[in-house]
């Protein structure tokens, strides 16, 4: 697998590709940057940017790790000093996947002022619609927005701009916000930044995957944890729309494994195996493989994944 195929895998778009195949291409070391907010446990949702970030890193790429805690006030998460400590905590997580990156806290220089000079320089060329669509799918409580959550997606622009990035990384909806980077702070002196997106995956309930919510997988589970989520979650039979069980496949296990094997019972068929994981699915839209069959074996590869990590913390 080339440089390209190894960081394009489970993305859903790149903007642009020919940008980031030809940066590849220079032979430097170009730097990635992925936002998070500290505002809960760390579960599968960030897990799938930190196997992204890993790919980018095994290509030669620096990663930056920006735990974005003023965003995470704006986007009322909690009290700053709550945030701090969440800061500490997801951070000791995100090492213990193994990611080698400059982990860097917002408020570490989102408060100097030549930085907020630019973002005030920045909300002159923003309308305010545009601001606030571009936080649509990123923002809490959006019906009753503050207007802390339309200084939020000018703060990440210029997030992207002072950390002086050649790749944006987020999930989909994120991309609105990057759009409005790769627009804007051209003309304010700074780079365009490459956007990754990868998708926003369902929660064990089917709904979106959210630490406000129940319905996730944290990294630091217990095996009894992760068998009773899995074993109570979504999964409808020869269905992948929506099915959190099949997205723990194509993103997680497959993403680590190149031989899956499905142990089941000899009077269903025996064990089956994969090596990749469009056979797999086609196997169960024809309903050749059962939704236990499949959260059985989620249980096993989840739990041979995240034990190492469980270690660490």
């Amino acid at each position: 697998m080339d440089k390209i195929d190894i960081v394009k895998r489970n993305l859903v778009e790149i903007i642009q590709e020919e940008e980031l195949e030809e940066l590849i291409s220079k032979g430097i070391q170009p730097k990635i940057y992925a936002g998070y907010e500290p505002s809960g446990k760390i579960h599968l949702g960030h897990l799938l940017t930190i196997f992204k970030l890993l790919d980018f890193k095994r290509i030669g790429f620096k990663v930056i790790v920006l735990l974005s805690d003023l965003h995470a006030y704006l986007n009322n998460k909690g009290s700053l000093e709550e945030i701090e400590e969440v800061a500490k905590m997801n951070k000791k997580v995100f090492e213990a996947t193994g990611l080698d990156a400059d982990y860097v806290i917002g408020s570490s220089f989102q408060l100097d002022p030549e930085y907020m000079k630019n973002v005030l320089i920045l909300s002159r060329k923003v309308t305010l619609n545009r601001a606030r669509r571009s936080m649509d799918e990123v923002g809490r409580n959006m019906k009753t927005a503050k207007v802390s959550q339309i200084i939020y997606p000018l703060m990440q622009v210029m997030d992207i701009a002072r950390l002086d990035v050649d790749v944006a990384l987020g999930g989909i909806d994120q991309r609105k916000i990057h759009m409005l980077a790769r627009e804007e702070i051209p003309e304010m002196g700074f780079r365009k930044p490459i956007c990754a997106h990868l998708p926003i995956i369902e929660g064990l309930d089917g709904e979106k995957m959210s630490s406000s919510k129940t319905n996730f997988i944290a990294v630091d589970d217990s095996e009894e944890d992760i068998e009773k989520k899995i074993n109570s979650s979504f999964c409808p039979p020869g269905s992948i729309e929506n099915n959190p069980i099949i997205a723990i496949f194509k993103y997680f296990i497959f993403q680590r494994y190149d031989k899956v094997i499905i142990e089941r019972d000899i009077r269903y068929g025996g064990d089956v195996v994969y090596s990749n994981f469009t056979n797999f699915k086609n196997d169960y839209l024809e309903g050749n493989l059962h939704p236990v069959d499949l959260k059985k074996n989620a249980i096993n590869y989840l739990n041979k994944i995240l034990s190492p990590i469980r270690e660490k913390i």
